[in-house]
């Protein structure tokens, strides 16, 4: 091999070198870019997401006597189901699991056979599922995506796979009886009618004050074990069926309607009560903000002492405290336990500042 070819053989080596490197750089500098556009595209649909559901709550409203969006049964009175069956329930916590179980019996059609909808009878629906009624007001088809966050993909797949509670490889919570060590251990969350609503969840959630009574009323207080369950010491008396109303809401501007219960476009996922969490919120006037979680008021649980914070425990399948599983520092719960209910505020008369307030 003569000294040209040798020469040759150099420079190509040389090349292909610097090409990887500027290939391996160009990455490095692309990556974050592609997730930051992500991230800012996630958050631009979830804001239209939220003025649409925003848009729908006030038509709700419009056309029920100014009432805000939620069960609306009554104790005491006949329901009928698809299934033909008719129910009196002598409870609020159960009328409500029944229309639950009407709405979603309807508009599945699963109403007899292994996978029928079942009543979730010990668990407040209102939690996680008042949005069923306004999807059944506006008409929506049960596939309708609209409550869920684009970027909250596993909420996203049970959505698309509303029968997975039932095989053998499952990916909801609690979908495998195991050790949950460091994650929410009420057994309860095995039971098959929790398992079989996953699907029919969403990503945006409201405080209490939305479908209860403002204290001193008995109503469903927090747990300190959990931030997933709620508890009343009077079970059967809490009014759920109060007829919350937007004329109650004092500054509708700064009080959070509806809250994202994750920040999935950020890294770690954060709960929404984390100080540096910006989690999507629709307020009480129709605008949606990002504004830091750590910008907004202290909650008050009067029942519980006053000022309330607690530990983030997460659910299998839900993301990590921010310091790993066991983390047992104190989250103030912000926008979903307000000072005074419906008649407080959440963020201050301004837009807050985007400050080094949060932690």
């Amino acid at each position: 091999m003569n000294k040209q070819a040798t020469r040759q053989r150099g420079y190509g080596l040389i090349e292909t070198v610097v090409g990887v490197t500027i290939v391996g750089l160009m990455i490095l500098i692309l990556v974050p870019a592609l997730h930051n556009a992500r991230s800012q595209m996630h958050r631009s649909n979830s804001t239209a997401k939220l003025m649409m559901i925003g848009q729908g709550g006030a038509m709700y409203a419009q056309g029920n006597s100014g009432r805000l969006f939620g069960y609306s049964w009554r104790p005491g009175e006949t329901y009928m189901l698809p299934d033909g069956r008719t129910y009196t329930e002598l409870d609020a916590l159960r009328t409500s699991a029944r229309q639950n179980q009407e709405v979603l019996m309807r508009r599945t059609g699963r109403t007899i056979g292994e996978f029928k909808i079942l009543l979730m009878g010990l668990r407040v629906p209102h939690r996680r599922y008042s949005h069923l009624v306004l999807m059944d007001y506006l008409n929506l088809s049960i596939e309708s995506k609209l409550f869920i966050d684009p970027a909250d993909e596993k909420l996203e797949r049970w959505h698309d796979n509303p029968l997975e509670y039932r095989d053998q490889v499952m990916t909801i919570p609690y979908a495998h009886n195991q050790d949950y060590v460091g994650y929410d251990e009420d057994g309860s969350w095995l039971e098959t009618t929790v398992r079989q609503r996953w699907t029919f969840g969403s990503s945006y959630h409201s405080g209490p004050s939305v479908w209860q009574a403002d204290y001193p009323s008995t109503r469903y207080i927090p747990l300190s074990r959990t931030p997933h369950l709620f508890a009343s010491t009077f079970f059967d008396t809490v009014d759920l069926h109060n007829g919350r109303s937007l004329e109650e809401v004092a500054m509708p501007s700064n009080k959070v309607w509806l809250f994202e219960e994750f920040d999935r476009e950020q890294a770690g996922d954060p709960y929404f009560a984390y100080g540096r969490s910006r989690t999507e919120k629709l307020m009480f006037d129709g605008s949606v903000n990002s504004w830091l979680s750590g910008e907004a008021s202290r909650s008050v649980v009067p029942e519980n002492g006053g000022i309330w914070a607690q530990t983030y425990v997460p659910l299998d399948q839900f993301p990590i405290p921010l310091g790993g599983l066991g983390d047992e520092r104190l989250i103030n719960q912000r926008f979903r336990w307000t000072h005074l209910g419906l008649s407080g505020v959440d963020y201050g008369l301004s837009e807050p500042a985007r400050g080094p307030k949060a932690r």
